[in-house]
Order: structure tokens, then C-alpha cells, then sequence
């Protein structure tokens, strides 16, 4: 049992070395995510303590290698699968003044009659702020509609909701 643990121990320090060395270790030249430092090192220590468990329950050595390999399997095969999904994901871009028309935003700062103010869109996790213009006077906090765009840092509203002088 002794010898799975000390392989046990031995996988995590390689996953703790990948944690904290962050791809300096990654072997580039094989087959891409596949023998990752994170997919090997999940490999190596499922291996190990599967192993360990199988003996601790009474299972001859070779049956225990056995398990602990197909848990090493399984645990690499998850390892690898989402270090490929973290690597390969997409992310959306931040959107520009173009994307935001006709989006819901908010007043932050009052918008006086023929003049700017200011608004806020929230979006996917951005927020964004612009300088806005409308046809009347809106106060901060007033639900808003983007109804145009005037330049890169300024739009048209519409207020949502008729808003009491």
C-alpha cells in the first residue's frame, strides 16, 4: 500500500507544480491537451491512491493496479477534457457603442433638455458608460431605451416608462 500513496503524493506534487508553474512544465511536442502537466499529473495521483484504496480493501497488488490505472485513466481523461474546455472557450467581446443600440440602460447622471447626461448598459458581465442625449429632460435613475448613436462615446435615449416633471 505504501508504494500507491508515495505515487499518490508524487501526482499531486506534479499537479501542484502545474498550479503554481502555470504551463512552464507543459510538454508542447505531444499530443495536444493529452499530456498536459495537469492531465498527467491527475493520472499519476488517481493511480496512486485508487490503488492504495483497492489494497486497503483487500485486493492482490496486480487487481489494485488495475483499478488505480483505470481511475488514472478516468481522472486524466477529465483533466485533459477540461483543460481543453478552459483553453478553447470562448469569450464575448466588449461590446461597442454600435452593439448597444437597443439596449436597456439606466440614467446616472440627469439628462437636462437639449443637453448630455450620462447612462449606464449592462451587459454579459460589462459595464459600459456613455454620454446620452433625449428629446426631454430625464432624471438620474430613469429606465432607459438606446435609440441611437451620435459618436464612439454618445447615444439617443428613450425613456422606458413616462417620467412625471
Amino acid at each position: 500500500m505504501t508504494p500507491f500513496v508515495i505515487i499518490g503524493i508524487c501526482g499531486v506534487g506534479v499537479l501542484l507544480l502545474s498550479l503554481l508553474l502555470d504551463g512552464i512544465l507543459d510538454l508542447d511536442g505531444l499530443a495536444g491537451d493529452w499530456f498536459s502537466t495537469a492531465a498527467l499529473g491527475g493520472f499519476v495521483s488517481a493511480l496512486g491512491f485508487g490503488g492504495a484504496i483497492a489494497q486497503g480493501a483487500g485486493a492482490p497488488q496486480l487487481v489494485a493496479t488495475g483499478i488505480g490505472a483505470g481511475a488514472g485513466l478516468l481522472v486524466g481523461w477529465f483533466s485533459a477534457w477540461l483543460t481543453r474546455l478552459v483553453r478553447t472557450g470562448a469569450t464575448d467581446e466588449t461590446p461597442t457603442t454600435r452593439d448597444v443600440l437597443g439596449w436597456d440602460a439606466q440614467v446616472v447622471s440627469a439628462i437636462p433638455e437639449g443637453g448630455y447626461g450620462a447612462i449606464t448598459v449592462r451587459r454579459g458581465g460589462h459595464t459600459l458608460r456613455f454620454n446620452a442625449q433625449a428629446e426631454r429632460a430625464l432624471p438620474a435613475g430613469t429606465e432607459v431605451h438606446v435609440t441611437g448613436v451620435l459618436s464612439p462615446t454618445a447615444v439617443t435615449v428613450a425613456a422606458t416608462y413616462d417620467v412625471l416633471p
